[in-house]
């Protein structure tokens, strides 16, 4: 009799850390695909779950918002220039059986799939849009990405294109070509001024000329400008106006 409770205690003992062995703890940010027999029974929500041992297991999926960086990857843009890009792809599984079910490793199927869509979508454009469109280039390389991977249960939030790399004789190019840019710009800038100083000085010559004494006032001013300067050396010729102004003031006849 005692040997028949110590083999039911053995038995219970056996049993209880069997039970135990296959309790599996999910995360809040987690949830547990359950296989009974290798076949999917149901998605295990956060908590304390139960998967027996041989007969039944569970794949936890991390549900929260993945970031990814897509390798670096040389593509040719429409215009046959040869350029190095790479991105980061933002990501969340919202169905997590067919993310285990649909695809063997999700998260390199994404990484495969967004290098060859970047080289693809890259190779659609010139350079000049590759340079100046780049959220329009990554929210089609999103676009492209979120569609082909919906069935595996797989949301592409987000696309941004990190870096984009040019030959070294190409970016040498572009610089000579941003610095005439700049070059015209100032000339342009400096005869407009040039241009808006010979209207201003051209109608204050004409107010002055209009005006009855406004050159000899005019060249009193330029007198007192000159004057501050001790070590100048002041020779000019009295206008036309002043000499009259003299010859008011001379003796009346």
């Amino acid at each position: 009799m005692t040997g028949a409770l110590v083999a039911v205690a053995i038995v219970l003992v056996v049993l209880i850390l069997y039970v135990l062995s296959g309790i599996r703890v999910i995360n809040e940010y987690e949830r547990g695909v359950k296989f009974t027999f290798g076949k999917f029974s149901r998605v295990c929500e956060p908590g304390w779950r139960l998967a027996l041992p041989i007969f039944q297991r569970i794949v936890t999926v991390d549900m929260r918002v993945t970031v990814m960086d897509v390798p670096s990857q040389v593509a040719i843009t429409k215009d046959n220039v040869s350029t190095t890009i790479n991105a980061v792809l933002y990501f969340r599984v919202f169905k997590s059986e067919d993310a285990i079910i649909r695809v063997s490793d999700y998260f390199y199927a994404i990484s495969q799939l967004a290098q060859t869509t970047m080289r693809n979508v890259v190779g659609e454009v010139s350079l000049n849009e590759l340079l100046q469109k780049r959220e329009a280039i990554a929210a089609r390389i999103k676009d492209i990405v979120d569609k082909e991977t919906d069935p595996w249960g797989i949301k592409v939030t987000s696309v941004e294109l990190k870096d984009i790399q040019l030959p070294e004789n190409l970016q040498r190019a572009l610089a000579r070509a941003a610095e005439a840019e700049r070059e015209k710009e100032a000339v342009i800038i400096k005869a407009e001024g040039d241009r808006i100083a010979a209207d201003n000085i051209s109608l204050a010559a004409q107010i002055i000329e209009r005006t009855k004494g406004g050159m000899f006032l005019r060249t009193l001013s330029t007198l007192t400008d000159l004057s501050s300067d001790q070590s100048n050396t002041i020779v000019f010729l009295l206008p036309f106006e002043i000499l009259k102004a003299i010859e008011r003031f001379g003796p009346a006849d």
